[in-house]
């Protein structure tokens, strides 16, 4: 069971992407939002700028997360190791939440301009990692590139996650992703499938 309670910010939240869900992004009123959580605009306005932050919070846990697990991982890893040590460390963040993040990604998946927001968050959690694998040492473009097919298997895991019908971890479609991508340039006949392989066992990644 989810450790999260909803506060009055969780009720608003909760609320919008009902709402959101039921009768679209753009028809949905702040006013809506705020009498079905059982609280007042002004209540809503305390703890979101407009509709969108309900989507986009200006503080991003996952980030943060996501730097500290990075700039945390044990030295001497690769650097695709390093991301995949520093987002399995991240998944509880969204695996707590599960049921809204299913729910906030149907908001995002049925709205073009949300769909924009949402690769302009992820470039920013790109943009998050390589910075600190650049602290760790790597060079500048190597960096960028580990951050980027980091974010991008990322991406893909999570959408396999959120439409998983026998709701693995979120975690393990990290590892199995992240693991294809490191099989990409291997001979055809050695490729496996993401349900096939795991991004543990020889190279130390828990």
């Amino acid at each position: 069971m989810s450790r999260w309670k909803p506060d009055a910010r969780g009720r608003l939240e909760k609320a919008a992407l009902e709402l959101y869900n039921h009768k679209g992004f753009d028809a949905t009123t702040v006013a809506e939002i705020a009498a079905r959580a059982g609280l007042t605009e002004r209540t809503f306005f305390r703890h979101f700028a407009d509709k969108r932050e309900v989507l986009f919070p200006a503080a991003n846990p996952l980030a943060d997360t996501l730097a500290n697990a990075t700039a945390a991982a044990p030295t001497g890893l690769p650097p695709l190791q390093v991301i995949a040590h520093a987002l399995t460390e991240a998944a509880p963040v969204l695996e707590e939440r599960a049921d809204l993040a299913r729910q906030r990604q149907a908001v995002i998946a049925a709205n073009p301009e949300l769909q924009e927001r949402e690769l302009a968050k992820l470039a920013a959690l790109a943009s998050t990692l390589a910075g600190t694998l650049r602290e760790r040492g790597l060079e500048t473009t190597t960096a960028a590139l580990a951050a980027e097919i980091g974010i991008a298997a990322f991406k893909v895991a999570f959408e396999r996650w959120i439409n998983d019908p026998d709701r693995h971890a979120l975690a393990q479609r990290i590892r199995e992703t992240l693991d294809t991508a490191r099989h990409l340039t291997a001979p055809a006949e050695h490729v496996a499938t993401a349900d096939d392989v795991s991004f543990t066992g020889h190279e130390g990644v828990a």
